[in-house]
């Protein structure tokens, strides 16, 4: 749980640097995760959600802001999609480094070589491999193209 304590730490900073753009959507983050957390415990489970789901969060939240801030700049609102970029920065600052494109092909080839792909059955094989190891750290919007090219 080291990415939550993570998230709190920095909303503390902020409320004592009195940042209020940067609380904000610190605590959007703190919001969405505790949503995850009532969802969680309606499954059984007294704990919170894990690291992993709370890098799925993150994910999905930049996504959305990098979506928002597109439309802004095509309805020629720019200091909405400059807010929605602020937000996707601060938020980044809790993911794991992006693999490169290259390194994305890599890790790909050698997802393919470790469940023995050979056909377009097993993308979900590969894909599996891949989302449990780089969860946070690789776009599989994107992943999930080279992996059926790599296959098809």
């Amino acid at each position: 749980m080291e990415l939550r304590a993570r998230v709190n730490a920095a909303l503390k900073e902020s409320m004592k640097a009195k940042e209020a753009d940067r609380l904000s959507t610190l605590r959007l983050i703190n919001a969405a995760i505790k949503d995850r957390d009532i969802e969680a415990r309606g499954d059984g489970s007294d704990e919170g959600v894990g690291d992993d789901v709370v890098l799925a969060i993150l994910g999905k939240m930049v996504k959305q802001r990098q979506e928002s801030a597109r439309a802004y700049e095509e309805a020629g609102r720019l200091e909405l999609a400059e807010k929605e970029q602020a937000e996707v920065k601060i938020i980044e600052e809790f993911l794991p480094r992006q693999l490169s494109d290259k390194e994305v092909e890599k890790q790909i080839d050698a997802a393919i070589a470790e469940v023995g792909a050979d056909s377009i059955r097993d993308m979900g094989k590969v894909m599996g491999v891949l989302k449990a190891k780089f969860t946070g750290q690789m776009d599989f919007g994107k992943a999930g193209p080279m992996v059926k090219a790599r296959l098809g």
